[in-house]
């Protein structure tokens, strides 16, 4: 196999277009094993470049990203909306976070050292199928044009247009790196939901603090609805949020984030054609009921190395069917106001051993453990809403701008 290069008469096995997560996590697993050459398009500086991420998973033990997680947690809590909080031990399960700056380093020097890949800072501006592969078509930061050919290429880009759905809500969220200046937060304990703010009038609202140190934290105001806020509207949520509620006192704001991730029903294609595959949260890895990516990103990157290495493409979908209809079925009764969104996220966490949840928001319970958590929620509206969704039209609707973290 002749190494990857511009030359349009040459190919390599694979090109990985766009640097997030997915790109990142199926190009450190594929140039691990070594037997293939991978080029990876990594958008260069610029507007088109998002800024540093955080992204969040739980994991059960030492993991493949402990080099560069950021911090971790054994313990979280939720506050529900009457002040009462609620703490758990999801061991053997870790909450972790790391900064896509960090991975994006570690998954570079792999591809550095790997024979045959490289990465290639470039705007990807079409991927195309071919009778005997794919091309995808760049622009360099000098403005060159060029065309790298592959045998297959896995394109992470956001879509320019969710797919209809019957439901889509945005979780929206702006958050700020604080630095205190005394030792206020436990740096085993997460907050996952806080919902001792104030609520909108459609969806829900939280807060989630994640300490880095006993004086430094990620706090962030987060809202599930149809339409994201101004920029000044998170700043004033925030400052509520950390003034009246935590309580900070005096602080510096390090650095700051904001985003959207959708959370929708749509059904999301994973294919292109023969050899162009859909990945990441273009490929349907965002949990719809939760906005959670990164765990499924893994599952679907390690799938996608281990059948390539026996010869085979393939795109597996992020989530089972049973996971996709149970969250379709929430998010129509959050949207609907038939059920209370604190009330419900709380009772999960207060009724539900912690391990077993977490693997539910991850979507590898068992049909039983499912079975048991559906009724703890509350059932004659979740009924109703199940009853209804088939008669309800799929709609198109348009793409949020792309989230800055995944969960």
């Amino acid at each position: 196999m002749t190494r990857c290069s511009e030359t349009p008469d040459e190919i390599c096995d694979v090109i990985i277009v766009g640097g997030g997560a997915a790109g990142l996590s199926l190009a450190h697993r594929l140039t691990a094993a070594g037997s293939l050459t991978v080029t990876l398009v990594d958008a260069p500086g610029g507007a088109q470049r998002p800024a540093a991420r955080t992204w969040c998973y739980w994991e059960r033990g030492a993991g493949e990203w402990d080099e560069v997680v950021t911090a971790s947690w054994s313990r979280l809590r939720v506050h529900g909306h009457d002040g009462r909080a609620t703490t758990v031990d999801p061991s053997p399960l870790r909450y972790r976070m790391l900064r896509s700056t960090d991975l994006e380093r570690l998954v570079h020097a792999g591809l550095a050292r790997s024979p045959g890949s490289r990465v290639l800072k470039a705007t990807a501006d079409s991927v195309h199928n071919t009778l005997d592969g794919a091309e995808v078509a760049c622009t360099t930061p000098e403005g060159r044009a060029m065309t790298l050919r592959a045998r297959h290429v896995f394109d992470s880009r956001p879509l320019p247009a969710l797919p209809p759905a019957r439901t889509q809500l945005m979780q929206h969220f702006r958050g700020w790196f604080v630095r205190t200046g005394t030792d206020l937060f436990d740096p085993e304990v997460a907050d996952l939901m806080d919902f001792r703010v104030p609520q909108p009038r459609h969806g829900l609202a939280f807060g989630y603090v994640l300490p880095l140190a006993g004086n430094r934290a990620l706090v962030e105001y987060t809202e599930f609805s149809r339409t994201p806020l101004t920029t000044a509207a998170y700043e004033a949520a925030l400052g509520q949020y950390t003034r009246d509620v935590l309580r900070l006192g005096a602080f510096t704001v390090d650095a700051a984030e904001e985003g959207v991730i959708p959370m929708t029903d749509a059904r999301f294609p994973r294919r292109d054609g023969p050899r162009v595959f859909r990945i990441g949260s273009a490929g349907g890895a965002t949990r719809p009921a939760t906005g959670y990516t990164f765990a499924a990103v893994q599952r679907q990157s390690r799938a996608i190395a281990d059948a390539l290495r026996r010869g085979r493409a393939i795109a597996p979908p992020p989530y089972g069917r049973r996971a996709l209809a149970m969250d379709a079925v929430l998010l129509r009764a959050l949207d609907t106001g038939r059920i209370d969104g604190p009330d419900f996220f709380t009772g999960l966490f207060r009724r539900i051993p912690p391990e077993r949840l977490l693997r539910f928001l991850d979507g590898t319970t068992s049909p039983w453990e499912e079975w048991g958590i559906g009724l703890r929620t509350p059932v004659a509206p979740m009924l109703r809403t199940a009853v209804e969704l088939p008669f309800l039209r799929r709609r198109a609707r348009p793409a949020p701008r792309p989230g800055e973290k995944q969960r």
